[in-house]
């Protein structure tokens, strides 16, 4: 497959991988309401969600490295329809719990296989010198586009249509979450992967802990590569305050039936201020003169943006609401625009034996950090304002941009991976 080819092909499935999480991130926590969950019960939900992702995040990733991204790419859009059919139709807690830990291990088999593909197939094609970041960028944008597409039919059509043969509204979008999960593991079965020899389960399991323990020591020896992966986090955390408090600044703007389209709405408008970021990210590498130049500004910009929060947050009146949309608009450009060039920082620091792994590291690393920062945000904006949260999440990101600096392209490659993990990669 040529390096245009994979691109677009990896473009639609970035599209089908994130439209799903588009479609039911605005009936999710509706939904379980209507069927009698209380808060409390949703929240144990969420955790188990949550857990689930931790606990398989390497080993999964791993797997990816050791199998090859193709199985565990199907595996993953498997599980997910499976979790979010039962989501659409459980009625008892043990249901929902079952729900979570299927979707749970579909996000964490799918973090790493296919920016990994895309990047091993490029790489076979032009070399280890080739530009990821056209291809990076045209991922980013149609994941992009996916949820924010995904968030607006999510959130709207349980409005226009109602139920449908029976179901609940909010079901429906949900279930065909699942149905698109469907469409995804069948245009992935034809993904073209390099050969590669099948090892038995036993070599697997032994193949995985090596893989894993060779990610973690690569991440952690390269000192640029663990630069890079920190301010992945420096990001993360960006995005977690983002989804913390803007619901707590929408409140105050609608409230009932309404409230779930108004958040649709204007998560859409994040998404599409990404895609956007997305599109400018080869002309700002291009502009900048280097990948770690662009990547400062992407992320500089999302730092005033939150700043920009912080200050709109202790104004009121339409003029507020206005500028604070406008900021909200800008800290997505920012990023989106960064991510591609921070992406190819990491890739070109990263063997092909050990690229997923160290892809669900940085996952891992933006849960991680965000998850201890963001419960001091949290507290901060309950006690002193949404405006203290914002304004410490942009030092954070500002303090991250500056890892950037001094940044140069990689003079070697990393550390390779053990020769099993090597040998049987995809």
């Amino acid at each position: 497959m040529t390096g245009r080819a994979a691109a677009r092909r990896y473009a639609l499935l970035s599209f089908l991988l994130w439209l799903p999480a588009g479609l039911y991130l605005v009936p999710l926590v509706l939904l379980t309401l209507d069927r009698g969950l209380p808060v409390s019960t949703i929240a144990v939900v969420g955790v188990v969600y949550g857990l689930t992702i931790a606990i398989l995040e390497l080993p999964t990733g791993g797997l990816a490295d050791v199998l090859g991204r193709r199985p565990v790419l199907i595996a993953s859009a498997v599980a997910g329809a499976a979790g979010l059919l039962l989501l659409g139709l459980a009625e008892t807690v043990a249901l929902f719990l079952a729900s979570a830990v299927l979707r749970g291990v579909a996000r964490a088999l799918s973090t790493g296989p296919l920016e990994a593909w895309y990047v091993d197939t490029v790489h076979a094609e032009l070399g280890r010198e080739a530009d990821l970041t056209p291809g990076l960028a045209r991922g980013e944008v149609a994941a992009s586009l996916a949820l924010g597409a995904g968030t607006l039919v999510g959130g709207l059509l349980p409005l226009v249509l109602g139920g449908v043969g029976g179901l609940p509204a909010l079901a429906v979008p949900v279930l065909l979450a699942a149905g698109a999960e469907v469409l995804r593991a069948l245009l992935t079965i034809r993904l073209p992967e390099p050969p590669h020899p099948r090892p038995a389960l036993a070599a697997v399991l032994r193949g995985v802990p090596a893989t894993v323990a060779a990610g973690l020591r690569v991440a952690g020896r390269d000192r640029a590569l663990t630069r890079v992966l920190l301010a992945a986090a420096g990001a993360g955390v960006a995005l977690g305050t983002i989804e913390l408090l803007t619901p707590a600044w929408l409140a105050g703007l609608s409230s009932g039936p309404r409230a779930a389209a108004t958040y649709a709405v204007v998560a859409a408008a994040g998404f599409g201020a990404d895609a956007i970021g997305g599109m400018l990210a080869v002309a700002a590498v291009r502009h900048l003169g280097s990948h770690a130049r662009a990547a400062t500004a992407g992320w500089s910009v999302s730092a005033l943006a939150l700043a920009g929060l912080a200050g709109c947050a202790l104004l009121s009146g339409t003029a507020a609401t206005v500028l604070a949309g406008v900021a909200y608009c800008v800290l997505f450009i920012g990023l989106g625009a960064g991510f591609p060039a921070q992406a190819h920082l990491l890739h070109e620091r990263v063997e092909p034996g050990e690229r997923a792994t160290v892809l669900s590291v940085q996952s891992l690393l933006m849960q991680a950090v965000g998850a201890v920062v963001m419960s001091v945000i949290g507290w901060q904006a309950t006690h002193r304002g949404i405006e203290v949260g914002y304004a410490i999440a942009a030092v954070a990101l500002l303090a991250s941009a500056g890892l950037f600096l001094r940044l140069r392209a990689a003079p070697r490659i990393a550390a390779k991976a053990p020769a099993r993990a090597a040998t049987t990669h995809g």
